[in-house]
């Protein structure tokens, strides 16, 4: 018709689809190649006897899970895991949620305080195990904390000994705290800063101030943020590698007393044996077990409820 306007055709330049995926393609292939299918040939993987190739075919079944879930050294390794989320869990929740209240607390100076807390999240695992192996714990006069207590006539202590008491976990306990504290700082910070005002204000007009405050509304307030960071924080104690390997291993072998499941599938799949078939066997019981731990702890918490 006479009066109808030609409307322009679209070039294929100009589609949203395109640029969707020319900016989360790289990402998605990424995730492809270095996550999804890893995974899933580990998996494969665990159900043949694969040793020093990745490639195997002798089909076991579920042979390599029942050697696995057998083997006193695994079960010895999430033992290990057991002791190591005792300490830092509740340890971590408890100071990153005390100086996330602090440090919201001030009136000036909270930027400054924020970055001083979370710079240590910035820092390399390896890098600040071995400061602490090194350095700080070093176990002779010369080291730091050994210097600090000879100061108050205090004898040097062999903190990597593994006589008793046990001093290496207050190692891997204060390393592993000192790098992921700042982080969980600012996930209540973030949380905290939700929370209305209003709330304190009627609380005070009532006498509820300081602690009466902090338990009636504050703690109360954060509990979808609590439920998070303690499934975070449990996760991350699965996942423990760096301080255990860089910190307890010896000239003779890695000790049995504190080597985690990451550690020992390490040696397990990456060894002299290279025993892929059960290394990946262990993964899978390891992830399991994870995520039984994280549906059970959502149960318990209600996370994911409306009123969470």
């Amino acid at each position: 018709m006479a009066g109808d306007i030609a409307v322009p055709r679209r070039r294929w330049t100009q589609s949203p689809h395109l640029w969707f995926w020319v900016f989360v393609g790289p990402f998605f292939i990424g995730l492809l190649v270095f996550i999804v299918v890893p995974i899933a040939w580990s998996v494969w993987l665990s159900f043949f006897d694969a040793h020093n190739t990745v490639t195997p075919t002798h089909f076991v079944g579920l042979a390599n899970y029942r050697d696995m879930l057998s083997d006193p050294a695994f079960r010895s390794s999430l033992l290990t895991f057991v002791v190591f989320a005792a300490f830092i869990v509740p340890i971590t929740f408890v100071t990153s949620l005390g100086l996330a209240v602090l440090v919201g607390s001030v009136q000036r100076f909270r930027s400054f305080f924020r970055s001083v807390f979370f710079l240590p999240t910035a820092c390399s695992y390896v890098v600040a195990s071995m400061i602490w192996r090194d350095s700080m714990f070093s176990g002779v006069s010369s080291g730091l904390i050994n210097t600090v207590l000879g100061w108050f006539g205090h004898a040097p202590i062999a903190w990597l000994s593994v006589v008793h008491p046990p001093w290496y976990w207050l190692v891997i306990v204060t390393v592993r705290l000192w790098l992921q504290v700042g982080f969980f700082m600012v996930l209540f910070l973030a949380a905290l800063a939700r929370i209305p005002r209003h709330l304190y204000e009627a609380a005070a007009i009532d006498g509820a101030v300081g602690w009466k405050s902090f338990r009636h509304i504050t703690f109360p307030m954060l509990r979808a943020t609590s439920t998070a960071v303690l499934m975070l924080l449990l996760v991350n104690a699965f996942q423990a590698f760096d301080e255990f390997y860089n910190i307890m291993v010896t000239p003779g072998g890695y000790p049995p007393y504190a080597r985690p499941p990451l550690v020992y599938l390490f040696y397990t799949a990456l060894g002299s044996v290279q025993d892929f078939g059960h290394g990946g066997a262990g993964a899978v019981i390891l992830t399991l077990i994870i995520a039984v731990f994280a549906l059970v702890q959502g149960k318990l918490t209600g996370l994911g409820r409306k009123d969470a």
